[in-house]
């Protein structure tokens, strides 16, 4: 792996004498927020989950090498460079951008995999992808959800995102052994609102709870990952009412445009940004902060047990 893998020292420092690790994804900084605002964010990620006891390390895959712990510098080359010139990479695409030299923005299922890799336990991001609405006739689902049966990663979120089909979202998890803990909550949430009405598989008020469910799960020789689902600041929750009426809109243009496939989600998120007047992207700043703050506080849980 050497030739083709690169751990920051400060990472590799970390791994190696047991101190926590918290991955972080890069696909938020090439394609989930406009430049600068999403160096900003992913700056400030880095930054809580250092100030919560954690060495940040955000993957990436930087000209054909999967990186793990980047730079400030290779941080801003992701941000400037954006969806034009960086690929999003999931699983599927580690090896060809690999071979081809390439820079890749990390999803989730391609996070996970390569935080495995090195052996990183838990990993924070805003939302997972999930189930597309009328998959019955697309088939369109997400890989992150094929991830979580194979890969053994925590990942902190503020559930899927909400113009996923959630209901079938929790079903397919359900189907590949994934147990999904709400944090202080007994809901699986929708990204921008708290509560769903869908319940999660079991709850836990504290790091340290969820933290005992990893080692037993280790102990017991269990495969995959774990859903653990934060929702987001109540104070920054946006009101399910008028967030539907926004998705529902979006998905109507996003219908009329044709768009379909991997360009459904980036596609619909944008539109809401435009509907809400930057709203959603406010609150997509902060759920992701908040769930780097509860990430750093499970792997230093995970550290000391």
């Amino acid at each position: 792996m050497n030739e083709y893998l690169a751990v920051a020292p400060e990472v590799a420092d970390a791994l190696a004498s047991g101190r926590p690790v918290v991955a972080l994804e890069s696909t938020l900084i090439s394609h989930g927020f406009p430049y600068p605002v999403n160096v900003e964010v992913a700056s400030e990620a880095e930054r809580i989950v250092r100030d919560a006891g954690a060495v940040p390390a955000t993957i990436a895959i930087l000209g054909g090498r999967l990186r793990v712990g980047l730079t400030a510098q290779e941080i801003e080359h992701l941000g400037k460079d954006g969806p034009d010139e960086v690929a999003k990479a999931s699983r599927r695409d580690l090896a060809p951008l690999v071979a081809r030299g390439a820079d890749g923005a990390t999803t989730v299922a391609g996070t996970m995999a390569i935080a495995a890799m090195v052996g990183i336990e838990v990993f924070a991001t805003g939302g997972i992808g999930g189930v597309h609405r009328g998959a019955e006739q697309s088939f369109d689902i997400s890989a992150d959800l094929i991830e979580f049966e194979r890969t053994p990663v925590a990942v902190v979120c503020s559930g899927a995102k909400a113009v996923l089909d959630l209901p079938h979202t929790l079903e397919v998890l359900e189907t590949h052994g994934v147990t999904v803990i709400g944090h202080q909550t007994d809901e699986f949430p929708a990204f921008y609102t708290r509560t769903t009405g869908l319940p999660v598989d079991m709850r836990c008020d504290s790091a340290d709870e969820i933290a005992a469910v990893l080692q037993v799960r280790k102990r017991l020789g269990l495969e995959g990952g774990v859903v653990v689902a934060n929702p987001i600041p109540a104070e920054h929750e946006i009101e399910r009412s008028t967030l539907d009426g926004w998705i529902y809109a979006a998905l109507e243009d996003a219908a009329e445009a044709g768009v379909h496939g991997r360009d459904v989600t980036p596609f619909l998120l944008a539109r809401l940004h435009e509907l809400s007047g930057g709203a959603t992207d406010e609150a997509n700043t902060q759920l992701v902060y908040s769930n780097a703050r509860l990430a750093a506080q499970i792997a230093s849980a995970l550290s000391t047990a």
